[in-house]
């Protein structure tokens, strides 16, 4: 229909100009041919060779206009501002000559603007050209919603005449009636009986009530926007006002080069947004992050940014890598993406309802924030003071490791911004660091010239007691780390070996006059981060002696690079004797005490290295 209309009006204003050129000529197939013109009417440049008497007997304006040349025998005169031009005052001409012609969506609303302009009321004739056209807009156009669109989209070139005469809100008027009527009938046909005989709805993505919403695509933004008011006014579906306004949005927007200075552009972006419906579910958020990009790239108003970072925060658990790398198109010397947008998003998803999912169980992305209580009509509130649930956390964390490790290597991007984007999550959030530890590498192998406080800053952000084996085996050969952080893997690596050991064995270290420990030993966390409690005896044990075996040969590769650090140490204690530096030999004595903690801790132990082996 869109293309029909616009087909329509490319028409329509291609006829006009031979009207303007010929309007005797089309003047002569219907006005009296043997009765001299006794008047000229000239429109826009289209002269009309009329007769006095049928104007001045339906038209009140031209009564008064031929007064006022009682003097001359051929009177010449121009009407200015006429709405709808020659081709509208011809349909007038034509009625007060009796011509019989056909009163349609594409000309009623014309007809409506010129017989006000022409005072075409009943005070001069009965059964005028006001009244015809009144009564077919109220009686035919106003009961069809297909119609209200047409006529509606007709009124556009006749603001706002057309406005005040109550055209335009009889037809938004009778688009939104039918609208919920629709939708009423709709919801009517998908109810259906369930096997245990109870009544439901059926869901459907798309219902055969919102064919209207193709329809509304070709009206403009102004109009467009009183409709979809009207339309909330009635109670229609957040789905289907989503809908319109996608389609609407693409319609509109996907044929333009948004370029910044597009104020066209940049007027629709903005009434979009604020016509979105509060419920959290009501457009995709794909949708969202295209017009948060459109509206970046267009320098949008702030509030229309705020609107959409906080309503993407409210769903941010079910969008995706993609959806986050928003291009950033300030100038040069700036970041690729718009970090700073996301960190946003970020902080607005932690403030954000946490819905009905607060004891952490898994639920799917159309549950995830299933109720609106969070938003606020008025205010535009769309968050409180609650977390999100623990399963949103989870989500939204895998997916923050995933952009931080992918804008890492973009060279100016600031540390204190990458750390924000670290920090803008809560501590428990993450269960397991191994994303957020992949994130830093990638940062600092792009960053070499960070000094060693600055790596330390990074580094902090990571727990290592939360770092799989794989993860804490990388991370204990990586050189780009501090020392301290490396001393740091290695001991969570002897603890973790050490626990593990001892959870294999426990009947080992036992006091019988204490409780048994089984139970609550059965809980330590394995190498992935996952709690084995949940498995069977059996299986642990068949887990366990693998594990075993793993840690065998970490356990041989740490006492290597330990024995490696204690060579080094007694090379320069010997270098550092002979120099007679005594005083200096003390304190770094001190800090190699620090890394050979890990062979006292073995030494003290009751297995040595070598049983220990025999025994696994």
């Amino acid at each position: 229909m869109d293309k029909h209309q616009h087909q329509h009006q490319h028409q329509h204003q291609q006829q006009q100009p031979p009207l303007a050129k010929s309007g005797r000529q089309k003047c002569s197939e219907w006005v009296f041919r043997d009765v001299p013109s006794d008047i000229i009417i000239e429109v826009d440049g289209a002269t009309f060779s009329l007769h006095k008497f049928p104007l001045v007997s339906r038209s009140g304006r031209m009564r008064k206009l031929v007064a006022e040349h009682r003097e001359s025998d051929i009177s010449r005169i121009e009407l200015h501002s006429l709405p709808g031009g020659a081709a509208s005052f011809e349909l007038a001409a034509q009625f007060c000559y009796g011509i019989n012609f056909e009163i349609s969506t594409s000309n009623v609303a014309h007809l409506c603007c010129v017989s006000d302009y022409l005072e075409m009321t009943e005070e001069y004739s009965n059964n005028n050209l006001s009244s015809r056209a009144d009564e077919y807009l109220n009686t035919i156009v106003c009961k069809n919603l297909e119609m209200c669109v047409q006529v509606l989209h007709h009124c556009q070139t006749l603001l706002p005449l057309s406005d005040n005469l109550k055209i335009v809100t009889r037809c938004i008027d009778g688009i939104a009636s039918k609208a919920c009527v629709e939708q009423i009938a709709s919801s009517f046909s998908r109810l259906e009986y369930s096997s245990s005989g109870r009544l439901h709805m059926s869901k459907q993505i798309k219902t055969e009530g919102d064919w209207w919403i193709e329809d509304l695509s070709i009206l403009r933004i102004d109009l467009y926007e009183r409709v979809i008011t009207a339309i909330k006014c009635r109670g229609v579906r957040p789905e289907s006002i989503g809908a319109s306004l996608v389609n609407y949005a693409e319609k509109k927007l996907i044929a333009r080069n948004l370029l910044s200075g597009d104020q066209s552009a940049v007027i629709i972006i903005e009434a979009i947004v604020s016509l979105l419906p509060v419920e959290k579910n009501a457009v995709p958020i794909t949708f969202l992050f295209g017009m948060l990009r459109s509206a970046v790239a267009l320098d949008c108003s702030v509030s229309c940014r705020h609107d959409l970072e906080m309503r993407i925060g409210s769903v941010l658990d079910i969008a995706t890598l993609d959806d986050l790398l928003i291009p950033s198109f300030c100038q040069a010397g700036d970041t690729l993406f718009d970090v700073e947008t996301v960190c946003r998003i970020l902080l607005n998803f932690c403030r954000r309802d946490g819905g009905g999912d607060s004891d952490g169980d898994d639920v799917d992305g159309d549950d995830v924030d299933g109720d609106s209580e969070g938003f606020e009509c008025g205010s535009r509130d769309y968050s409180d003071s609650s977390f999100p649930s623990q399963s949103a956390l989870f989500k939204v964390c895998k997916l923050v490791d995933s952009y931080m490790a992918e804008i890492a290597p973009d060279a100016n991007l600031e540390l204190d911004l990458f750390v924000a984007i670290a920090e803008s999550l809560p501590a428990h959030a993450r269960t397991v660091h191994d994303g957020l530890y992949r994130a830093i590498d990638v940062y600092l192998k792009a960053h070499q010239a960070l000094s060693e406080p600055e790596k330390r800053k990074l580094c902090k952000l990571i727990d290592f007691q939360k770092l799989s084996q794989e993860a804490g085996a990388h991370a204990a050969q990586n050189e780009r780390l501090p020392l301290q952080s490396i001393v740091q893997v290695l001991y969570n690596e002897q603890l973790r070996l050490k626990n593990s050991l001892f959870s294999s064995y426990p009947e080992d270290d036992e006091d019988p006059k204490k409780p048994p420990m089984h139970h609550h030993q059965s809980w330590r966390i394995n190498s992935g981060g996952v709690r084995s409690a949940a498995m069977s005896p059996r299986d642990n044990y068949a887990s366990l002696r693998r594990e075993n075996r793993d840690l065998k040969l970490e356990l041989a590769r740490m006492r290597m690079r330990l024995n490696d650090l204690e060579k080094d140490h007694v090379c320069m204690k010997r270098n550092l004797e002979r120099s007679g530096s005594r005083k200096f030999m003390s304190s770094f004595s001190k800090k190699i005490v620090r890394l050979n903690v890990f062979a006292r801790s073995y030494s003290r132990g009751s297995v040595s290295p070598s049983k220990l082996s025999q025994r696994i």
